[in-house]
């Protein structure tokens, strides 16, 4: 066993606390994986019991996490309750505790039936916990997987629990967790006037870092609606570093069911904010584009409803023409960049054929000037270049929270 300890650039007249106990367990995780070079075995907070397991004892605990909350093969909540944690109260995000909500769909309060705990929603209506929900917590802890998009909503959820928090004193642990896009950033920043539930915050599409040192930069930069800071403790990752390709033990989320659809998401989602369909409604969503109008596609696919998955997908019953990606996922994969030929192709086909944006395009892009470059005819290498005075101011902020070494461009 050795110690690995990595310092932080970081301002600590504001920052949280932050556990840095970077201690490498056995490399004999079920759920674990090899990073980049292939010589060590990479392990989520979670597993890394001995390193926050004490600070839990004798305290009400409130659990925000969902079922990508594992350790190893078990849930956390299962994993705490034998080990005699006292867990109170559960809030799930989006999908549910248990991860078996289709996308956008509400999400009700409840009772986990395997262990009688209560659990409440922090999706639609209820996003964020209210002092009434927090009621005799000591701590909350916070365990969910990301894949580091800024539209992913789990990122989101996390920043309103941490506000709720800050806003009644109660502390918060997350428990990180290795991002499977974190070797790159790219994609334009949001600007604040489209801040919305698929993007609150002025980073890029791809903000490369993992969930707990996002954590950190929402508080640093004082991001939180609150007038004080979230009393924050990380619980880091081991074997984890950004130039790391991380292979998730499970899906987390319905419609991202295989790592080619985590690899292409964040070139794939901007195609909801257009009448492009992205395979929901079929076994791999987010690993095609198509249109019922575009014929000259070379791959067809007509969507259904699929429950707890997709119940009403667009197109339904109807065929789709378009492309299958899931090859272009491995270069993805190799090196990371938001793709947008797919998107500037399918626009130049169907437009004067179909109404194509949405006003949600602009939600999910964080600016309108995409939209207007796409429409001028711009293309994906300007609008690349376009791009990168935002990107490179971002990085430097970003530099002041990271955990893990960088990656090398």
């Amino acid at each position: 066993m050795k110690q690995l300890l990595l310092g932080l650039k970081l301002r600590l007249f504001f920052l949280p606390v932050v556990l840095f106990l970077f201690s490498l367990l056995p490399a004999n995780a079920q759920n674990g994986s090899q990073n980049a070079f292939g010589n060590e075995i990479i392990k989520p907070a979670a597993e890394n019991l001995t390193m926050y397991l004490d600070s839990l004892r004798g305290k009400k605990v409130a659990v925000v996490a969902n079922h990508t909350s594992l350790v190893e093969d078990v849930h956390l909540v299962d994993t705490l309750l034998k080990r005699g944690i006292e867990i109170v109260r559960i809030f799930g995000p989006e999908h549910g505790f248990r991860g078996d909500a289709a996308d956008g769909a509400p999400v009700e309060d409840g009772v986990d039936v395997k262990t009688g705990i209560p659990v409440i929603s922090l999706y639609g209506d209820h996003k964020k916990p209210t002092s009434a929900d927090l009621i005799g917590i000591d701590l909350v802890l916070f365990d969910i997987q990301d894949v580091g998009c800024r539209f992913f909503t789990y990122i989101s959820t996390m920043t309103y629990v941490m506000e709720a928090c800050a806003e009644n004193d109660i502390p918060m642990t997350v428990l990180d967790r290795p991002n499977p896009n974190g070797y790159y950033v790219d994609g334009p920043v949001l600007e604040s006037k489209f801040s919305s539930f698929v993007g609150l915050h002025p980073v890029p599409i791809v903000y490369g870092m993992t969930i707990g040192e996002y954590a950190l930069m929402v508080n640093g930069e004082h991001w939180l609606r609150s007038s004080k800071p979230c009393k924050l403790t990380v619980i880091p990752c081991t074997g984890y570093t950004h130039a790391s390709r991380y292979q998730l033990p499970v899906k987390p989320s319905p419609n991202l069911p295989v790592m080619e659809s985590v690899y292409l998401y964040p070139s794939l989602c901007l195609f909801e904010g257009t009448s492009v369909s992205i395979g929901r409604g079929t076994d791999k969503p987010f690993t095609m584009i198509g249109h019922p109008l575009f014929h000259e596609g070379s791959f067809m696919f007509t969507p259904r409803a699929i429950a707890g998955v997709s119940d009403n997908p667009p197109f339904k019953g109807k065929t789709c023409y378009g492309q299958n990606l899931e090859s272009a996922a491995s270069l993805l994969k190799e090196k990371g960049h938001v793709e947008l030929g797919w998107l500037s192709g399918m626009y130049k086909y169907l437009r004067g054929r179909s109404e194509f944006f949405t006003p949600y395009f602009e939600k999910l892009a964080g600016t309108d000037q995409l939209r207007e470059q796409i429409e001028s005819g711009m293309s994906p290498k300007a609008i690349r270049r376009s791009w990168q005075k935002g990107i490179r101011e971002f990085r430097v902020i970003r530099g002041k929270y990271l955990l893990y070494p960088d990656f090398q461009e």
